[in-house]
């Protein structure tokens, strides 16, 4: 028995489970806006509203796609940022903490040697 799974695959599967619940929601979105898109359009035979609400969810998709994978290098940009921030904040509170540290030292050492 490996005992209960790393709190990090459950993070990692829950999010790809949400990836894919939200993409199934946009392709359900591009296709409904497909057929109110052909709707009005009477005239259409049956092939040629099919032909256009395929053409109308593919590029709904591919725009979507493009957005999505803009947003994810964006996010990726901000956390290396923040990871350097938070590093080099991490660096000062540690440098400031032996600063004080070695001062009390050396006051503590002053005033026993008086």
């Amino acid at each position: 028995m490996s005992g209960p799974p790393r709190q990090g695959a459950d993070d990692a599967l829950a999010n790809e489970v949400e990836g894919y619940l939200l993409w199934q929601a946009r392709i359900a979105e591009a296709e409904q806006r497909a057929r109110e898109f052909t709707g009005p359009l009477e005239w259409l035979t049956t092939a040629q509203r099919e032909e256009i609400e395929h053409r109308y969810v593919a590029d709904s998709l591919a725009r979507s796609r493009t957005d999505l994978e803009r947003i994810a290098a964006r996010c990726r940009s901000l956390r290396a940022e923040y990871e350097h921030r938070y590093q080099e904040l991490r660096r000062r509170c540690v440098a400031l903490t032996l600063a004080v540290c070695a001062s009390c030292t050396a006051l503590a050492t002053l005033f026993l040697l008086l």
